[in-house]
């Protein structure tokens, strides 16, 4: 076969954040195919064909794009922040696993991109500086029951925690449940970090403790970073230091 599929990162935002390996993919490029904002951040050019579909479609959309590589067409799927986390390149394997075999042939390759959690926590200092990590709090996917008991048991076990997706208008109620459950688990006192729209030009940051945190405090575009015991403020910054006691 010919064609290729690159799943590839645009980063969170800012372009100054997309990787020259992923700038260099979309030039070479025949088709890019993803979800309608990320595909329109990919500048239109002759012999260049934009895909766009909802964000709901992933099967279908990681379908289509195996489909026209295997007929020879030089295919990018494109995420934002990087596409191994919460984004397409799970979506495509899933796709590849239920294909037909020929499919198997096809040049794939990942390349990764800055997630929206690394961009955030570097806008506030080192918040996951030791071990952390992160998960998605939308019930899309899995089952809430499933997010509280991974809230609990990562918050009883000391980690640092990135949440994606934290409070959505189909399910506003959801993140004040989170944060009760993060306060018995963390301690009131453990701090909070919302990061909105980070790295855009109206990009907003805030930290608050577990005890003073809302649920108005964040939504679908706010990364929300929940330190742990040992994570504490020097100056302006938020830090978790790398050494445990």
């Amino acid at each position: 076969m010919t064609g290729w599929v690159r799943v590839v990162g645009l980063g969170p935002g800012d372009e100054a954040l997309v990787t020259p390996e992923v700038r260099a993919t979309v030039d070479a490029a025949t088709d890019v195919v993803g979800y309608i904002p990320y595909v329109r951040r990919i500048a239109p050019r002759d012999g260049l064909t934009l895909h766009e579909s909802d964000n709901r479609v992933e099967l279908d959309r990681a379908a289509h794009a195996l489909e026209m590589a295997a007929a020879g067409r030089r295919v990018v799927v494109v995420s934002s922040g990087d596409p191994g986390v919460f984004a397409m390149a799970s979506a495509l394997f899933e796709a590849l696993e239920k294909g037909p075999n020929d499919w198997l042939a096809i040049d794939i390759r990942v390349l990764p991109g800055i997630t929206a959690m690394l961009a955030a926590a570097a806008r506030f200092g080192a918040p996951l500086g030791h071990d952390f990590c992160a998960i998605n709090l939308s019930d899309n996917l899995k089952p809430w029951s499933l997010i509280e008991k991974r809230l609990r048991l990562a918050g009883e076990a000391g980690f640092a925690m990135a949440f994606y997706n934290p409070r959505s208008a189909s399910r506003p109620h959801q993140f004040a449940t989170a944060l009760d459950i993060l306060r018995e688990a963390c301690g009131p006192e453990t701090l909070i970090s919302f990061a909105r729209n980070v790295s855009h030009p109206d990009e907003t940051l805030r930290t608050v403790t577990l005890a003073e945190a809302t649920p108005e405090m964040a939504d679908m575009r706010t990364v929300v970073i929940v330190g742990n015991a040992d994570t504490r403020r020097v100056g302006t910054h938020i830090y978790t230091p790398r050494s445990v006691v």
